[in-house]
């Protein structure tokens, strides 16, 4: 078909003014590279919009925008590294946007803030500090960043090749590409399974996309979670001591649930993988650990349920939520069979190993805590540290734990929507020069 100059130009310009606006303010993790992640939420073993009620422990960080009430005894980023820690907004292990209630709250590395506590609630540092103040996150932005990732993942064609089998009680995820295995499956499929097996190659990124309102792996009885190992040949059942490849597998595996508002899982399953419900009310149950990090509306957990320390390290496909400095990475994927969302001359990954999610022995001296919840307050401000001291947020804080997109190795937002700006210009400069040209030779 002969497509007119004009045309030719508009098409030109629009594709021009596209890329400049969809290119992603995100880390930069090699050359003409760019990983797009689940932005400051990555950070957090539990990064909850609304109250977080649970005892009596979370590996990793907490952040929490309504009440958060520990009053069973909680500890708080005990398996942190110190890189982790320095690249929480504000160093900050622990946040409590409204009131916080427990006699024993520890915040084993980093900083702690609060908006406000219960008389007589206590909540100490080892090495860090405590202090009463406004959050450094703005929850409502972020989970309006991770509805929209969440429903954008969802959207991604399941992979060529890739199949979810059901054989009784067994359900089997088999996907075969290196870089990027998407799955989507309905929540009742997926509740009537009592054993879960995932095959995939190492160093891929996997997408679990659940469809459906709600999900309660207590339904079937769901106890186990079996990770294929390449280098055994061999399904392993996921647990704190044990993982396939080292624990590379889970440290790349995501769970979305991008409609669900009640997300249940087992008190006898140790569940593998991150899990991104945004929607959703999530209870953990009793017993048995979450082996990867909770983004969710609500959470609640007690006795043995907890987040072990096992961030999601995957790149991901279409999001547009760029990865935060300081987040494990590994470079971005394109899946296969599917429309490619990586910005014109990002490179392709191939497959890596988790850099912080391998299994580490059961950590110790991790004491208990306590808390109580009450009216949810969410905002954002800076973190109760004092400017210019080590850990202080300081002018460009908000960019890592703000309503901003967080991003490394690019310009502020500013100058790249001033980009995309002139992009616009440039792409309807070469249509008017091109229908200017047109005319000249009529």
């Amino acid at each position: 078909m002969r497509i007119s100059i004009s045309a030719a130009a508009l098409a030109v310009g629009g594709s021009l003014a596209l890329a400049g606006l969809v290119a992603p303010a995100a880390q930069a993790v090699g050359a003409d590279q760019e990983c797009r992640g689940l932005g400051v939420a990555n950070l957090y073993g539990e990064f909850i919009e609304g109250d977080d009620t649970h005892t009596p422990d979370a590996e990793g960080a907490v952040a929490v925008g309504g009440n958060a009430d520990f009053t069973g005894g909680f500890s708080v980023g005990q398996e942190l590294t110190a890189a982790e820690v320095d690249a929480l907004p504000g160093r900050n292990a622990l946040v409590v946007a409204g009131r916080i209630t427990g006699r024993n709250t520890q915040v084993m590395k980093g900083n702690g803030v609060y908006g406000s506590k219960v008389d007589g609630a206590v909540v100490q540092a080892h090495r860090g500090a405590v202090a009463q103040g406004a959050s450094p996150i703005d929850f409502k932005a972020e989970f309006a960043k991770l509805r929209a990732a969440s429903t954008a993942l969802a959207a991604v064609p399941q992979t060529a090749g890739a199949t979810v089998r059901a054989e009784g009680a067994k359900l089997t995820f088999t996907g075969g590409d290196a870089k990027y295995n998407g799955f989507t499956v309905d929540a009742a499929k997926l509740q009537g399974a009592k054993d879960i097996y995932l095959k995939v190659p190492t160093g891929s990124v996997t997408v679990v996309n659940v469809t459906g309102g709600s999900y309660d792996m207590a339904a079937a009885g769901t106890t186990g979670f079996h990770l294929w190992d390449a280098g055994t040949s061999a399904f392993v059942l996921d647990d704190k001591l044990q993982s396939a490849a080292g624990g590379a597998i889970r440290a790349k595996l995501l769970w979305n649930f991008p409609a669900a508002t009640t997300v249940v899982k087992n008190s006898q399953a140790a569940w593998a993988g991150t899990v991104l419900a945004p929607n959703a009310a999530f209870d953990l149950g009793s017993g048995g650990p979450v082996n990867g990090s909770v983004i969710a509306a609500s959470l609640t957990g007690k006795g043995g349920a907890e987040t072990h320390h096992y961030p999601f390290t995957g790149c991901l496909p279409g999001t547009g939520v760029p990865t935060p400095t300081g987040s494990p990475t590994a470079p971005p994927v394109v899946p296969s069979g599917s429309p490619s969302v990586t910005p014109s001359g990002s490179a392709s990954p191939g497959g890596s190993a988790s850099p912080s999610a391998s299994p580490s022995a059961p950590s110790t001296g991790k004491p208990g805590a306590s808390a109580s919840a009450g009216p949810s307050v969410s905002g954002s401000a800076t973190a109760p540290v004092a400017p210019g001291s080590p850990g202080s947020p300081g002018p460009s804080a908000t960019a890592d734990g703000g309503g901003n997109l967080a991003h490394t190795g690019s310009g502020p937002v500013l100058p790249l929507a001033i980009g995309g700006a002139v992009v616009i210009a440039a792409g309807g400069a070469i249509v008017v020069a091109a229908r200017r040209k047109a005319t000249k030779k009529v």
